[in-house]
């Protein structure tokens, strides 16, 4: 069994009188690909920055394979503001980014003294080509202005910077803490690829579920205190967590009879407990303790009766927007959002809007909640609309608040119709609150925790249209999917910007896309279903190209055979024994690749098996591809 790159043993952390996690154990093989799932305030991101050494634990014990390379990702990256992007990249890549920073520094002194064997090296190492691969996966996560000081890059930026300096290290382990905060669509699926891809070990905390899905083989949740371990993906998660608490559930129900009969027999006189019983009293408080436990699952459907709205909503009478800007060279630049868009929202609808970042999703919301003016055009806005608004931005909270007191200044119940009426603390409760936690001062939540405390804040104040600006960023998978359900069952209109497909599937029935320079599509469906017409449309485009190229050879072909009377170009024997060979070779790996994938989410392969197994499926895959692409080039001549 090979040795792990990284091996955690009974590990504890307490913050003040908080335990977040007790005994935890974990370890991550060669090119095992983890994601780490909690709630929010769990410690989730708390474990990564023990791991990399960021933060103390209480016991237990951390090793990684000697000479072992860990990159990582923190939520929030840091670095020197007088950094241009370029050098950030540099910054932290390894020896190899070292290694470029010494040749120019041989370059820039008198006699270059040593330029020869760092070239040797460079060439050696295939250095020359590694700026141009930073610049590549830079352009990916839309960072085009490589020589700008990363001092001036908004916080989503620095993210993606610190994401590329991350992905082109030398690392051998690479640990992200929500790596998919911050990225559009796009970037997101290109992401996903790229990991994929990778044979390099990860270990990462997101809230993404078709990114746990398509990365990962190994799923850590962190809950009560404790690890549980899931060897598969997302999906396979969900089918043995559910199995998890039932069996916990169900060993529950046995605890609370057992404890009822030891109560019975604690509580008799004390003559009763000889000696002979004593086992029975020390038995008593573990029966005790697993009696206490509560395996809940929110199966309980938050039921909101939304205030009373409309047949009038809003209309966006053909609205304009644009900003003008000046790049490095003084001249001006024009970024259109919106150019003569007209648009009649309808009663109860549910929309995403999806696209680019810059492109002017959150500028919509602004202008059609009247933070913004547009140039030409005006929204018009029903009299019974009231709106809700969860910002991108978060909200300023009183530090020194308890977290109910924030809820309560905007409302004490809520109305849930039929004389039924919600507190602010069942409010809390609903969304993960319990209520300690609901007695403690805001100072004392998490990122995410803040987040949940802003949504509740939103809801309590019962509005019938509620707009959601990237409402997944730093929400735990636990809240989105109660939010979720409580979106699906509002009576009232929704609008979602948001980045995670996933959430959007489930929520939204139909997209504004936003593709920039102010075109905006309107698609009837989910995100999942514009992806795959999105596919679609491209297949086409591409066969038609394929044919368009196919029949100009062929024009070609006949002119010159008219001309010289030479025979038109066709497969020799060889090539035709070489397609059937493809075609077969093709069809091999292709279930090659299903057999890996299903056996990656059984669950049942050993670590030196499933090191192997996810060594072999990047390495099938590329081989695959380039056998498809010589497919091409044959069939295009016969």
């Amino acid at each position: 069994m090979p040795t792990p790159y990284l091996d955690i043993q009974h590990l504890t952390k307490s913050v003040g009188d908080r335990l977040l996690f007790s005994d935890i154990s974990l370890s991550i093989a060669e090119g095992q690909k983890t994601g780490l799932i909690a709630r929010n305030g769990t410690g989730k991101s708390t474990l990564l920055d023990i791991i990399v050494g960021g933060t103390d634990y209480d016991s237990g014990s951390i090793v990684f394979r000697r000479g072992l390379r860990v990159g990582y990702l923190p939520q929030t990256p840091h670095y020197a503001p007088e950094l241009t992007v370029v050098d950030a990249v540099f910054s932290k890549a390894g020896e190899l980014a070292d290694l470029i920073s010494r040749y120019e520094r041989c370059l820039s002194t008198e006699g270059t003294p040593g330029i020869e064997a760092l070239i040797d090296e460079m060439e050696r190492r295939e250095a020359w080509d590694f700026e141009l691969r930073a610049k590549q996966v830079l352009t990916r996560l839309d960072i085009t202005d490589f020589n700008r000081p990363v001092g001036q890059l908004s916080g989503g930026q620095l993210k993606r910077v610190a994401l590329a300096n991350v992905l082109l290290s030398e690392a051998d382990l690479i640990i992200l803490d929500e790596p998919t905060n911050h990225l559009d669509l796009e970037m997101t699926v290109w992401l996903e690829g790229f990991l994929g891809r990778s044979t390099k070990a990860l270990l990462m905390v997101t809230h993404d579920r078709y990114f746990l899905d398509n990365v990962c083989s190994q799923i850590l949740e962190l809950e009560d205190e404790t690890l549980y371990s899931y060897r598969g993906n997302y999906a396979y998660f969900l089918e043995k967590r559910e199995q998890r608490v039932a069996a916990q559930n169900a060993a529950v129900g046995r605890a609370q009879n057992i404890y009822r009969r030891e109560l019975e027999w604690m509580r008799r006189t004390p003559s009763a407990r000889t000696g002979k019983a004593r086992y029975r009293v020390d038995a008593f408080e573990q029966v005790k303790t697993d009696a206490a436990r509560r395996i809940e699952e929110k199966n309980v459907r938050l039921e909101v009766k939304s205030g009373y709205i409309g047949s009038k909503i809003f209309e966006a009478q053909y609205v304009s927007k644009a900003f003008t800007s000046e790049d490095a060279d003084g001249k001006k630049r024009e970024t259109v959002i919106l150019r003569d868009f007209y648009y009649n929202f309808s009663r109860y609808e549910k929309m995403g809007i999806v696209g680019g970042n810059g492109t002017g999703k959150t500028t919509f919301v602004r202008m059609l909640l009247g933070e913004l003016p547009p140039d030409a055009g005006r929204f018009v806005i029903g009299e019974t609309v009231r709106f809700g608004y969860f910002s991108q931005a978060g909200m300023a909270f009183d530090e020194q608040m308890r977290v109910i007191d924030a809820v309560r200044q905007f409302a004490e119940t809520i109305d849930l119709g039929g004389g039924r009426r919600l507190t602010a603390m069942q409010l809390l409760t609903h969304f993960l609150f319990p209520p300690k936690r609901q007695q403690d001062y805001i100072y004392k939540l998490s990122g995410g925790e803040r987040r949940r405390l802003q949504l509740c804040t939103v809801l309590m104040q019962n509005p019938n249209f509620l707009i959601l600006d990237e409402p997944t960023n730093d929400l735990d998978i636990a809240t989105l999917q109660i939010l979720e359900e409580y979106l699906q069952d509002f009576r009232g209109c929704v609008i979602v910007v948001s980045h995670d497909r996933y959430f959007m599937d489930k929520v939204a029935d139909h997209l504004l896309v936003f593709r920039g320079a102010g075109r905006i599509d309107d698609f009837p469906g989910n995100y999942t279903q514009y992806r795959q017409h999105q596919v679609a449309l491209q297949k086409e485009n591409e066969e038609a190209q394929r044919k368009e190229q196919k029949h100009r050879p062929a024009e070609k072909t006949q002119k010159q055979t008219h001309e010289t009377g030479e025979r038109p170009r066709r497969l020799t024997f060889k090539e035709k024994r070489e397609m059937e060979q493809l075609e077969a070779d093709m069809a091999r790996l292709e279930a090659e690749k299903k057999q890996l994938e299903a056996d990656l989410c059984s669950g049942l392969l050993s670590v030196e098996a499933l090191t192997d197994a996810s060594r072999r499926l990047p390495a099938l895959q590329e081989e695959l591809e380039e056998k498809e692409m010589r497919w091409l080039q044959l069939s295009e001549i016969g």
